[in-house]
């Protein structure tokens, strides 16, 4: 019996679709949202206004804003509620640490590049090797 259910999100399709499918297999279970942000980086994307922000915690809230929104809307259109938890770091290994407290983790997946996949990882893969339970990818 699947009672606590982990699903990523980013804020893409393929998230979304994970979290519809959570919700359509294991709608009883207790479906908790995890969206990790970048770490804080004068480098990068969207990291970079992270680390030049004097309010760190207000900018990751914001920028996880328009992900929380949608997994709140999606649930619902089921109506069900889910729990929404953001985390900094790198997003695999962010979830594979919350791995061990659910019954089974959710993951949608990019056929990105080989250039994407080099550059920024592939998540649902390192989910996959190193998670602790069971995964669902979802395409």
């Amino acid at each position: 019996m699947i009672a606590r259910v982990l699903v990523a999100m980013d804020g893409s399709e393929v998230a979304e679709r994970a979290l519809r499918y959570a919700l359509d297999v294991h709608g009883d279970a207790e479906i908790v949202v995890l969206h990790v942000t970048g770490e804080p980086s004068s480098m990068m994307g969207e990291a970079a206004g992270m680390a030049l922000s004097e309010d760190l915690e207000g900018e990751i809230r914001d920028q996880a804003e328009d992900v929380i929104d949608r997994a709140r809307e999606i649930a619902a259109e089921y109506d069900e509620e889910v729990d929404v938890e953001v985390a900094v770091g790198r997003p695999g290994k962010r979830i594979v640490e919350r791995a061990e407290e659910f019954d089974t983790v959710v993951v949608g997946t990019h056929d990105g590049s080989l250039v994407d996949r080099l550059l920024v990882g592939n998540v649902a893969q390192t989910v996959f090797r190193g998670s602790p339970v069971s995964v669902t990818v979802v395409r």
